[in-house]
């Protein structure tokens, strides 16, 4: 028989990973160089990405009657992501910008590989967590890149 059980709470801590990551980029951008432009549409980007994968998880909690998460993670029971990040912009060098921000892409990446450890997960909504986690795969890797290009 097939899993349809909804997870509310699984799908608001995504979502406040992703707020999380809202976040983060945001403070990575005030902490930019003029000559770090190509960083700012980039995580401009990563921004708008996390804004779509809000989107699609709100979806899924909205059909189970739970109230949306719309903050940050200030407890949720998956991972701390991008707020411990946001605290340690203190160099604002183009490396140490990048390093943080791939420090809370890997802290997505633990968050949703959580999040499909779940027994209770319904077939879509781990079809959505699956392909949500590819695509950030593919953030963290790109920034990843960059930051290794910084040597």
């Amino acid at each position: 028989m097939e899993n349809t059980t909804v997870n509310p709470e699984t799908l608001n801590d995504l979502i406040q990973i992703n707020n999380d990551r809202v976040a983060g980029y945001e403070k990575a951008i005030e902490e930019l160089q003029p000559e770090d432009s190509d960083l700012k549409s980039l995580f401009v980007r990563m921004i708008s990405e996390s804004h779509q994968y809000k989107q699609g998880l709100a979806s899924a909690v909205q059909g189970t009657g739970t109230e949306l998460e719309t903050g940050t993670t200030t407890s949720g029971k998956i991972y701390r992501a991008w707020m411990d990040v946001k605290a340690v912009f203190t160099g604002h060098d183009r490396k140490t910008i990048l390093s943080n921000c791939e420090a809370g892409e890997d802290a997505a990446q633990r968050a949703y590989k959580s999040a499909l450890e779940e027994d209770d997960l319904s077939a879509a909504n781990r079809d959505l967590i699956s392909s949500q986690k590819a695509e950030l795969r593919k953030s963290h890797d790109e920034i990843k890149a960059l930051r290794d290009q910084q040597g």
